[in-house]
């Protein structure tokens, strides 16, 4: 009989899992790795060899005629861009790459004493920056030894060779102020009273045109310090204190804005008038004959320092 062949040992197999079965079948992807790696190096060191060249094209230097700001008033007769560039050192060719060119352009035009706020800055590719800003209104002239500075609705000193004579005359001049400013353009008086004044102004400002009203004039100082309207012709209306600093004896804001509007009606004022109690009219009949003389005179005197039409 044949003998059955003797069974042959079967071939040693690799276990599942081994270290070539992990390359063989991640063969791909770490070949795709090397190639990501072998390029991020090529790139770094084409970039150490040649960005300095491409950070010097037009297309990456921001230039300043290339800053678009919008939000600058026609009351502001300089260019805000150019001077707050200028002051900030920027106005060179500014490489597009910096990372802190954005808040750099905000802080040049934030300390800027025409600007109340920066509400965006957008650097784009192609060299190009978009600033959008809000300006300071002035509301006032404030009389000083020398002439007038101009202030906003909040006491802050703007600049004053941003006005031509005539322009300066058309703002309400508030009289009586004895300090100085504490600070430059831009920055805060630094006094309560030009903050009163700046109130009385703003809340009565509607009808300053049909009263022909030209100046706010300080009576008495102090906490509740006193104001008093003067127009054209030097006839004085008494205000009293400024909006929310009012005596208990005396009117309410609301009270006295409702008497100013129906006094506006008729047009200036011939004689003068006291709105700080509850009837101005009745007031302004019991007062004395020569009771406009001194506002008169103090209201035509000379303006120090500038002269106006």
């Amino acid at each position: 009989m044949r003998q059955a062949g003797r069974r042959q040992p079967e071939a040693a197999t690799e276990p599942a899992g081994g270290v070539g079965s992990f390359f063989v079948e991640r063969r791909s992807g770490l070949g795709v790795f090397a190639v990501v790696i072998a390029a991020i190096v090529a790139g770094g060191f084409a970039w150490q060899r040649f960005g300095p060249d491409v950070r010097q094209q037009p297309e990456f230097l921001l230039r300043p005629e290339n800053v678009i700001l919008t939000g600058q008033p026609a009351w502001v007769n300089v260019d805000i861009a150019a001077e707050a560039l200028r002051d900030a050192s920027l106005d060179a060719s500014l490489p597009l790459d910096d990372p802190e060119l954005a808040r750099r352009l905000a802080r040049a035009f934030d300390v800027h004493p025409w600007v109340r706020s920066v509400d965006r800055v957008e650097v784009k590719s192609p060299a190009a920056a978009f600033v959008t800003i809000t300006c300071r209104e002035p509301v006032a002239m404030v009389r000083v030894p020398g002439g007038l500075l101009p202030v906003d609705g909040e006491g802050v000193v703007l600049p004053s060779d941003g006005f031509t004579p005539e322009e300066a005359a058309s703002y309400p001049v508030v009289a009586g102020v004895s300090s100085l400013p504490q600070g430059p353009a831009g920055s805060a008086w630094g006094d309560p009273v030009v903050e009163q004044a700046v109130a009385v102004v703003a809340v009565t400002l509607p009808e300053w045109q049909p009263l022909d009203l030209v100046e706010c004039r300080l009576v008495t100082a102090g906490q509740h310090g006193s104001w008093e309207l003067v127009n054209a012709s030097g006839m004085a209306i008494a205000f009293g204190s400024a909006p929310g600093q009012e005596r208990r004896d005396e009117q309410g804001m609301a009270e006295k804005i409702a008497a100013l509007k129906q006094l506006a009606t008729a047009g200036p004022v011939s004689e003068p008038v006291d709105l700080r109690n509850a009837s101005p009219h009745r007031e302004a009949a019991a007062a004395p004959p020569n009771a406009a003389e001194a506002p008169a005179d103090s209201a035509t005197a000379e303006e120090p320092g500038l002269t106006l039409p």
